[in-house]
Formats: structure tokens, C-alpha cells, sequence
């Protein structure tokens, strides 16, 4: 028995070294500048699961870009490129190792991660030479002699609470103040028999024993008489929890979702796809459609009444290159299936969501989208890089072409940036862009910059659809009335194909329409990918476009 003891003990011994080992692998492969700033510079205010994960970055682009995250996560306007937090984060530094200084930098001494974590106190009383102190009634009355000390007063603390006394110490005549969690501990006579005792001490009524310090049950004794007035954030407990929070790095006051954005590099418990489109809507603005796709499969559903409910909570985010916000949301798209569907839904169905968002026209912004399952926690999240076109005033341009699993006229009155339509149209893509051999690719296309004719007002477009592989044509299709229709709007041109792809076999392919304007003889191509798979592709259920 005592051999299998000892086998276990040894087992657990050695994968604490194996972890150990890990972590210090892990740690090891930082440079110096990358470990000065998460044991130095960051120390007090980046959370466990923050350090952890800039731990396990692979290499330095992905610990910069973290780097990046982790101060725009904090700055308190975001739409600003100047950063209050993180100037004041480094000017409190600096203070600390001015003023705190003490054989250690001051940035490692307790005033100073205090000072660095929450900021200057509201009030601060110092005492650098200690000596006599007369106690309040509260603290039990008498004199005594107190080592250096201050008391730091803060009004409110995030996460801690409002009134906080913090006291520091300096115990060992060093001029390192340390934070302490009950008074007692200043006492220079605490140990000394017979001196520095309290009123109800003198008078033979208590001894020291009976002090919080060494009893702290006793605190709790109304008969005590060592606690007269005693305040409830005077108690033990609330003492050590006072002192213990306010060693923990701050609370992030952004939600939850958006911090996913911005502690995570790459992070895809759930998987999705995306896709971003661009319609040019004025001179100086751009529509763009940015539509997700999720497999049912990957979604928990609940049963609620008569039918399987899955929701999803959904933060966005895009920002331009001074971290100038363009467009922020957040929607919890729900999606609900009858019993009779719910088996086939769920293994083969995708869930489509799009939100439609205007940015200026020639920008390069970054997207960070997080999706949550509300029923299974899980999180998704995936940062791109948007580079919005910028449409001149002069020669044929074009939108992008967005493939299409079905095109159908918008319900009337519906809002401009209702999910799905474009002008008078309700356009769904195919995320993807997947098809099988004998369907048809379903493009949508904005034309731009043709000429009219005097005559009859309107303009007058040639179109050819391309399939290609590489550089090789497969097929050349002519637009015509069985294939293609044209919506004019004005100074745009709406293109709506139905072009047969054929018993191609599976692979990735090119669309590829070629736009001539017959008046002004300018020619226009745009291309598009996409892919045939060998197995059915399964169809969106028209539910899943009603999110």
C-alpha cells in the first residue's frame, strides 16, 4: 500500500514538472522586450486569461497585433487615436519609480503596483518617521508607537468598493512601504509585553490576545471589549478581501463579446464563414453587405414549446486605421425549427446572417466579428481587413458580384439596411460560393459610369459570363433575355444572372463578366470565384434567411 502511495506521489510530482516544463518552454521562447513587457510593464492590469494567451502566441507579428488589442481594449474612446489609458499607465510608472523607490524600482513595490493599478489616492495621509499614536475610539482607544506608515483613501474602486482605506507599512526602517491588512501590524509595540496597549487593556479588561489581529473570531463578539464603535469594513473578512482585491487586475468594463475582439488573435470554437461585398451608394459612401454562415451542426438547440430554438448573440466591429469607429452593433439572431424538420435542419441546414453597414468610400478599415451560441457558450471570432473601393466619377466600375442562393423583390417600404436588400431586390448569397454540376450560378452586379443614349435616356450594355479554370475558358455564355435581366436605376444598372454551369467536374472555378458600353465603347470585367463539390450541396432552407 505504501509503495502504491509513494508511485502515486510520484506520478504527480513528475507532471508537475512536465507542466512546469511547458510553461517555462513557452516563456523562454519570448525575447527580452516581450517579456519585460508582460512582467514589467503590464503586470498589474493584464488578466490571467490575457497573459495566458500572449503566452501561447506563436511568433512576433501575432504578439504585436496583441499588443495593439490590448491597449485599445482599455482606451476609454475608442474613436480617438490618442490613448488616455495607456499614456496615464506609463506616467504612473514613471512616478512610482520616482517616488517609491527602495532598493527595489518602484514600479515592484506595493504603493506602487497600488498607484500604477488604481491611480493617485483621493487622500493620502504619510507619516515617515512613525512614532506615538494615539488610537481612535473605534480602534480600541490608548497609545502606542507606529513603524512609518501611510493611509491611502480612494472614493471608489471598480470591483472593489467605495471608501477604501488601504494602509502601508514600513516594518523594517527600509523605506519599503508594504500593504498590510490589519492595523496591528504598524504597531511597533505589538510584541512588547505591557506597552502600547489599548484602553480596555489597561483597565484589565482584555489583553492583546484578544485583539482581530491574533483572534479574529473574537471580532465578531459583541462582548468583546476591544471592538467599541468597531465599522463593518473594519472586520477580518472584509479586511482580507479588500486586501486581496486589490491585488488583482482590474475589471474590463467592455462586454463580454467585444473582448473577445480584442484578447484573442485567432479563436474559432465555433466555426463560420463570411463574406463582405461592396455597392457604391453615393459619391462619397459605400453599402457593404457582410454576411455569415453558420452549419446548424455546430449550433445547441433548446426545446421551447413546439419548436428547437437556436440563438446566436453577435458583436461587430470596424474600425479605420486611427481606430476612428465606422460601425459598431450587436443582434442575437434567433433561429426556430418544427419538430417534423428539426433532424434534417439541424445535420444539413446553415443558418445566414447579414448586417448591412455604410462606410466612406476609399478607406482601409479592419472587421472583428465574434459570434456566441447563447445555448453552448461557444465563441467564434474572426478579424479581416475591409479595403472599401473607391468609385470615380468617370469610366464603367462595378460593384462586386455577389453569387446568389436566391434573388426575390423586396417587400415594400422595407428600411435601405434591412439584412438582404439591395434597392428593390432581397439578394441572399451563397456564402460560400458552392455549387454542384447541372445548377445554376445565380450573380448580382452593379454597373457604374455607363453613357445613355440621346434618344431613348438609356444606356446600352453587352454582357458576356465566363467560366474559367485558371487561365483556361471553359464556356462563354452571351447575355440575353433567358439568361440575364437588367434593372435600370437611375445612374446604376442592376445585372441579375442564371447561368447554367454544366457537368464540370469538381474543383474551384472563376466567374467572370465582361461588361462592354456599347456608346462610350468602354469595356469593364469583374471576377468572382467559385467552387463545384462532388457531394450535394444542400440548399439554405428559406427559414434560415429570416433571422
Amino acid at each position: 500500500m505504501l509503495r502504491k502511495f509513494f508511485a502515486i506521489m510520484l506520478v504527480v510530482l513528475l507532471s508537475g514538472v512536465c507542466v512546469l516544463s511547458v510553461a517555462q518552454r513557452r516563456e523562454a521562447g519570448l525575447s527580452k522586450y516581450y517579456k519585460e513587457w508582460l512582467d514589467k510593464d503590464v503586470t498589474y492590469i493584464i488578466t490571467e486569461d490575457e497573459r495566458r494567451l500572449f503566452k501561447n502566441l506563436k511568433n512576433d507579428e501575432e504578439r504585436e497585433s496583441f499588443i495593439q488589442q490590448f491597449w485599445d481594449r482599455r482606451n476609454p474612446d475608442p474613436r480617438s487615436s490618442y490613448n488616455e489609458f495607456k499614456e496615464e499607465h506609463y506616467r504612473r510608472i514613471a512616478y512610482t519609480n520616482e517616488h517609491f523607490a527602495s532598493g527595489v524600482p518602484g514600479w515592484r513595490t506595493d504603493r506602487g503596483r497600488i498607484y500604477i493599478t488604481f491611480g493617485p489616492p483621493d487622500d493620502r495621509e504619510t507619516h515617515a518617521t512613525g512614532g506615538q499614536y494615539y488610537r481612535e475610539w473605534r480602534e480600541g482607544g490608548g497609545s502606542t508607537s507606529r513603524h512609518p506608515w501611510e493611509k491611502w483613501w480612494y472614493r471608489h474602486i471598480d470591483g472593489v468598493g467605495d471608501g477604501i482605506e488601504l494602509l502601508f507599512g514600513d516594518t523594517s526602517n527600509s523605506n519599503e512601504y508594504r500593504l498590510v491588512m490589519y492595523e496591528d501590524e504598524l504597531d511597533a509595540l505589538l510584541h512588547v509585553e505591557g506597552m502600547g496597549l489599548t484602553l480596555a487593556e489597561e483597565m484589565g479588561l482584555a489583553d492583546k490576545r484578544d485583539r482581530a489581529y491574533f483572534n479574529p473570531s473574537g471580532w465578531y463578539d459583541p462582548d468583546n471589549p476591544q471592538n467599541p464603535g468597531s465599522r463593518t469594513k473594519d472586520s477580518p473578512f472584509t479586511r482580507m478581501e479588500q486586501y486581496f482585491n486589490v491585488q488583482r487586475a482590474p475589471k474590463i468594463k467592455f462586454e463580454d463579446l467585444k473582448s473577445v475582439v480584442t484578447t484573442n488573435i485567432s479563436y474559432s470554437a465555433i466555426p463560420f464563414d463570411y463574406r463582405i461585398d461592396y455597392i457604391r451608394l453615393s459619391e462619397d459612401k459605400v453599402l457593404v453587405p457582410i454576411t455569415v454562415e453558420i452549419s446548424n451542426s455546430e449550433l445547441e438547440f433548446k426545446k421551447e414549446k413546439e419548436f428547437n430554438r437556436a440563438k446566436i448573440n453577435v458583436y461587430g466591429i470596424v474600425t479605420g486605421l486611427t481606430n476612428k469607429i465606422h460601425a459598431e452593433w450587436e443582434d442575437e439572431p434567433v433561429k426556430d425549427v418544427n419538430d417534423i424538420f428539426f433532424s434534417r435542419v439541424k445535420e444539413e441546414g446553415r443558418t445566414v446572417y447579414q448586417r448591412v453597414v455604410i462606410l466612406p468610400m476609399g478607406q482601409r478599415c479592419k472587421l472583428d466579428l465574434v459570434l456566441r451560441d447563447v445555448n453552448s457558450k461557444k465563441v467564434g471570432f474572426e478579424s479581416v481587413g475591409i479595403n472599401v473601393p473607391k468609385y470615380e466619377n468617370t469610366g464603367l466600375q462595378s460593384s462586386t458580384i455577389i453569387l446568389a442562393n436566391n434573388i426575390t423583390s423586396a417587400p415594400e417600404n422595407v428600411n435601405s439596411l434591412e439584412q438582404y436588400v439591395i434597392g428593390d431586390l432581397r439578394v441572399v448569397p451563397n456564402v460560400k460560393a458552392e455549387y454542384i454540376s447541372g445548377q445554376n450560378l445565380v450573380p448580382y452586379m452593379q454597373i457604374y459610369g455607363m453613357q445613355f443614349d440621346q434618344t431613348t435616356q438609356a444606356p446600352s450594355l453587352e454582357v458576356e459570363f465566363i467560366v474559367k479554370s485558371g487561365n483556361k475558358i471553359l464556356e462563354t455564355i452571351q447575355a440575353s433575355e433567358n439568361n440575364s435581366e437588367q434593372y435600370y436605376y437611375g445612374q446604376r444598372v442592376a445585372l441579375v444572372g442564371k447561368i447554367p454551369i454544366g457537368n464540370i467536374a469538381p474543383g474551384k472555378y472563376q466567374l467572370e463578366i465582361r461588361v462592354l458600353d456599347r456608346i462610350s465603347t468602354n469595356r469593364l470585367t469583374t471576377t468572382t470565384n467559385f467552387t463545384v463539390t462532388e457531394a450535394p450541396v444542400v440548399a439554405t432552407f428559406e427559414e434560415d434567411d429570416e433571422e
